[in-house]
Formats: structure tokens, C-alpha cells, sequence
């Protein structure tokens, strides 16, 4: 991102929680209080000005519950044990509490330490000693690799089944097709993530027109779906009230990410952010 897009600054408070893994966060969150305790007073107002503040805040808001989907990630490791469901269910409470308090920890302590006139990506803005930085950069680099193919799975799968990739991962044929593909298709990505100066606002994007939908809208109706015999009026309106707030989120936060991405491309430049 570029220091001055003041359309974005709002997203900073919950992009620390999007950018850094829980492994970047002991050494990013340490360093972050001590330079907080030593730096001079800081602005904390929300750049923008009456509608644009509400976009920007609403495209935060997708941000958000778009970095919270790195909850799969204990939820996935719970099927491999039965019973599955207790254990999913036990991984998803973990996640959605003591799971919570390091992103809340660094996205916090980062606002406090530096403020609204912090670059989106929070290491760019740091200084302090070499070591702690190398540190968090590489903690963060690796949880952004797990993170990566986490959400990749799906693609893998699909590339293994349609070119018949199967049997010992171990096999050279498997091995080497797995290497080749997979490998290209991640460094696409990553070609595609440094091209962009703005993939944040497509991050925005995908959480309104996937996140919200798919974790709020869907999981609702399909328990009204599944219990429709056993659920007493009150809970039928919650889960209604539930659908119609999300639907009407997504909704704006859709409209908001496009707002978002139509501004920033007027002054787009390619691989902006290297």
C-alpha cells in the first residue's frame, strides 16, 4: 500500500489481525509496547469524512471476518480424530477464544503503539533493533505460507483427481507433478498479491461476496433448515434477524470494496508495494 490513501487508513486497526499470523505475534507485539511507551503523542482519528468514513469502516468489517477464517485451520486438524464433530467443535472454541487474544493483542497494541498514520502492512513502519523485525517478518512469511495452503487445498485436490494423482505422496511421479504444479500455482499467487498494491481491498471483496455469506447467511439457514421441527419461534426470528443483518452487510461491504478498489486504481501502479 502507499503511505497517503487515506480511503484505507481505517482498514489499519483490523489488517494488523489480517497480516500477522499468531506465530509473528510475541516479537511483534513486545516491540510494538516499548516503541508505544517511548513515541510522542499519536492521531487515532478515522481519516475520511462522513460517507467515506462509513465505506471504509464497512470494507474493514469484511477485512475482518475474512482474517478470521484462519479458524479452519484447527478445525481441519480436529477431523482427523474421532469423534469428529466433539473435536471440531472443542478446535472452534479454542480458536474463537484464547485462539483470539494474540490477533487482538497485535491489532490493539499496533493502533495504540503507532496510530492511524501507520503503513497497512505494520512491520514497514517499525524501527527498533534488526533482530526483532528479521524475526517477526519471517514468523509472519510462515504463517502466510500455511495460511496459503490452507485456502489452496481445494485446488490441490481438484488438480490431483482430474490428472489422476494418486497412491504414496512419496512416489516420484507424485511427488514431482505436486512440486511443479502446486508450486506454480503458488508462486502465481504471489506474483498476483505483489502486482497489486491494493489486494487489500480484494481481500474486502472476498469477505463480502464469500465470508459473510458463507459463514454467517449459509450456517444460519441451514440450521433453520435442520431443525425447523425442534426450534421454538424466538429461535426461528434469531437466526432470521441473523440472515437479514449479514445479508445486508455483505451487501454494503460489497459495494464499499468496489468503491474502494474504482479509487485506488486511479492511482494504481504496478508493484507498488515492493
Amino acid at each position: 500500500m502507499r503511505k497517503g490513501n487515506m480511503e484505507l487508513e481505517t482498514n489499519k486497526v483490523y489488517d494488523y489481525e489480517d497480516a500477522r499470523g499468531n506465530d509473528a505475534e510475541v516479537p511483534d507485539t513486545a516491540h510494538q509496547i516499548s516503541t508505544g511507551l517511548r513515541s510522542p503523542p499519536r492521531d487515532y482519528e478515522i481519516p475520511g469524512e462522513g460517507v467515506s468514513k462509513i465505506f471504509t469502516i464497512i470494507g474493514a468489517s469484511a477485512n475482518l471476518v475474512f482474517a478470521f477464517n484462519t479458524g479452519m485451520l484447527p478445525e481441519i486438524q480436529a477431523t482427523i480424530k474421532q469423534p469428529v464433530v466433539k473435536n471440531m467443535m472443542k478446535a472452534l472454541y479454542f480458536q474463537f477464544t484464547v485462539g483470539v487474544l494474540p490477533l487482538y493483542l497485535v491489532a490493539f497494541t499496533g493502533y495504540w503503539a503507532y496510530g492511524s498514520s501507520t503503513e497497512v502492512y505494520l512491520l514497514n513502519s517499525v524501527n527498533g533493533a534488526v533482530w526483532v523485525k528479521a524475526l517477526a517478518n519471517i514468523t509472519a512469511f510462515l504463517q502466510s505460507v500455511i495460511a496459503l495452503h490452507i485456502f489452496a487445498s481445494p485446488m490441490y485436490e481438484f488438480l490431483d483427481t482430474k490428472y489422476g494423482i494418486k497412491g504414496s505422496a512419496m512416489n516420484v511421479k507424485n511427488m514431482s507433478f505436486r512440486m511443479v504444479v502446486r508450486g506454480g500455482y503458488l508462486a502465481f499467487n504471489t506474483f498476483v498479491a505483489a502486482f497489486l498494491p491494493f489486494l487489500g481491498d480484494f481481500m474486502s471483496l472476498t469477505g463480502a461476496i464469500s465470508t459473510f455469506p458463507l459463514t454467517f447467511i449459509l450456517a444460519n439457514h441451514m440450521y433453520l433448515k435442520a431443525k425447523k421441527d425442534k426450534l421454538n419461534s424466538s429461535q426461528k426470528l434469531w437466526h432470521w434477524l441473523n440472515i437479514g443483518f449479514f445479508s445486508i452487510m455483505s451487501l454494503a461491504a460489497t459495494i464499499s470494496a468496489i468503491r474502494l478498489i474504482a479509487i485506488d486504481s486511479k492511482t494504481f501502479h504496478v508493484f507498488a508495494d515492493l
